[in-house]
C-alpha cells in the first residue's frame, strides 16, 4: 500500500521480500528476495536505496544499528524503533515521560509474578516483550501455574494489569527528521479475538479535552524518541482518562481509513516523512470515516464478491492484500465515509463481511448495524444489485 503513494510522488520504490510471492511483489517491480534477519542481505539491499524503512518491527535491532553506523539512512532509526520492538523498554520509557501506563512489571520468576499479583490481583495480562502482534504473544493468566508454564519457555515476560476499559482508541502521527509533525484524528477501534476489526474516525463522543490530551501524548512520544515516519499509539479509554497500550512505528491498521478518508493517507505521509519532505494535511475529508477489516473465513475466493459489493454500494472502497486466506487473518479492508456514522458503519460492515463470506452480523457484542434496505430510499448508492 506504500507503492501507489510512491508512484504518485515519483519515487523509485524497492522491497526486500521474504518470498517471491509475498504481497508486495505483486505491485512492485524492483524486488529483492531475501532474509531480513540476515545482516549481509540487509546490507546488500541498503546499498541499492537512499532510505530504508519498514512494514513491521521484527528486523533485528542490532542489524539496524549496524546499518546506521555504516552510514545508511534507517528511518525510523534503531534508537526509536526499539521502543516498538521491546514492550518492557516501551513501558519504562512511558514512565520516564510521565505518560499514562497501566500497572506493569518485568517477570523473571514466580516471585516476581506473585508480588505483581499482590498489587493488582488475578487475572492479569502476560506478554512476550518482543515479537507479538494481533493478539499473539499475549495471555490472560488466572494463577501462578500459568505463569510458571510460560516462564519455562520465555523469560523475561511483561505483566500488565487487566484494564477495566470502556473502549479502545488509537491515534497516528507523522514526523519528519526536521521535526515537523502532523496528527490525524483520534479513532475508536474494536477488536475481534485480539485482531482489529473496525476503526471509526473520529472517535464518537470523545471530548475535546481528552482528544487534546491524547494528541499531546503522541507528540511527546514522537519528539522524545525522535521518530521518523508514521507512528500509531493504541490506548484503553477508562472512566478517568486513557492508558497507553502499544506503539507501532510504521503504517498501521488503525490508520487504514486515511487512504480514502483523509487529505493525506498514512502511506503518503510515511514516505514524505522518511524522505524529509514537507508533510501533508492529516485533516479528515468527511464527517465520519470507517475502516472494517476483511478477516479470513472458510471462503477463499475474495474477488467474486466484488460484483455484489460494487453494485450494492459503489461508494465503498475495497482494499485487498493479495494474501492467502486463513481464518482470522487480515486479508483486506473496506473504507466508507459520509455524514451518518451508523449508516457508514453498516455499509462498511456489510461489504467487508460479504467479501469474507461470513454472516453479515455474527458479532452480538458490537452495535447492531443499520438496516441497509431502510437506508436505500435515502441513499441511491445503496440500492440493491438490479441483477
Amino acid at each position: 500500500m506504500l507503492a501507489p503513494a510512491a508512484e504518485a510522488l515519483g519515487i523509485r520504490f524497492s522491497v526486500l521480500a521474504e518470498s517471491a510471492d509475498a504481497p508486495a511483489t505483486q505491485v512492485i517491480s524492483e524486488v529483492t528476495v531475501g532474509d531480513y534477519t540476515d545482516y549481509a542481505t540487509l546490507k546488500a539491499f541498503a546499498e541499492t536505496v537512499d532510505v530504508v524503512t519498514f512494514d513491521h518491527e521484527h528486523v533485528p535491532p542490532e542489524h539496524l544499528a549496524a546499518l546506521a553506523e555504516a552510514g545508511h539512512a534507517v528511518r525510523p532509526g534503531p534508537q526509536a524503533l526499539i521502543f516498538a520492538q521491546d514492550k518492557i523498554r516501551m513501558r519504562t520509557k512511558m514512565d520516564e515521560l510521565g505518560l499514562p501506563n497501566p500497572e506493569w512489571a518485568t517477570i523473571t520468576s514466580l516471585a516476581d509474578a506473585e508480588a505483581f499479583a499482590e498489587r493488582v490481583g488475578f487475572p492479569f495480562v502476560l506478554k512476550t516483550p518482543r515479537g507479538g502482534y494481533d493478539g499473539k504473544g499475549v495471555r490472560v493468566v488466572e494463577g501462578l501455574a500459568e505463569v510458571d508454564e510460560w516462564l519455562r519457555e520465555t523469560s523475561p515476560l511483561l505483566a500488565e494489569e487487566k484494564v477495566d476499559f470502556t473502549r479502545e482508541l488509537a491515534v497516528m502521527v507523522g514526523r519528519s527528521p526536521m521535526g515537523q509533525t502532523a496528527v490525524w484524528p483520534v479513532v475508536e477501534t474494536w477488536q475481534q479475538n485480539g485482531v482489529c476489526k473496525e476503526a471509526i474516525a473520529p472517535a464518537p463522543g470523545l471530548s475535546a479535552e481528552r482528544a487534546t490530551a491524547i494528541t499531546e501524548a503522541i507528540l511527546t512520544v514522537a519528539g522524545a524518541l525522535e521518530v521518523t515516519g508514521v507512528m500509531a499509539m493504541e490506548m484503553f479509554e477508562t472512566a478517568e482518562g486513557f492508558l497507553i497500550n502499544e506503539f507501532a512505528m510504521r503504517p498501521h491498521n488503525t490508520g487504514h481509513w486515511t487512504q480514502d478518508g483523509a487529505v493525506t493517507s498514512q502511506f503518503e505521509q510515511h514516505l514524505r516523512a522518511v524522505l524529509d519532505l514537507p508533510l501533508g494535511s492529516p485533516a479528515a475529508r468527511e464527517e465520519v470515516s470507517v475502516m472494517v477489516n476483511v478477516l479470513g473465513a472458510d471462503h477463499e475466493d475474495l474477488y467474486q464478491p466484488y460484483f455484489h459489493v460494487m453494485a450494492h454500494d459503489p461508494e465503498v472502497k475495497v482494499h485487498l492484500y493479495g494474501k492467502s486466506v486463513r481464518p482470522g487473518r487480515k486479508v483486506g479492508h473496506v473504507n466508507a465515509y459520509g455524514a451518518d456514522r451508523d449508516a457508514v458503519l453498516a455499509r462498511a460492515r456489510h461489504a467487508a463481511d460479504f467479501i469474507a463470506g461470513i454472516d453479515p452480523d455474527p458479532y452480538p457484542d458490537r452495535p447492531a448495524p443499520v438496516d441497509l434496505d431502510a437506508l436505500s430510499a435515502e441513499a441511491p448508492a445503496l440500492e440493491k444489485d438490479p441483477r
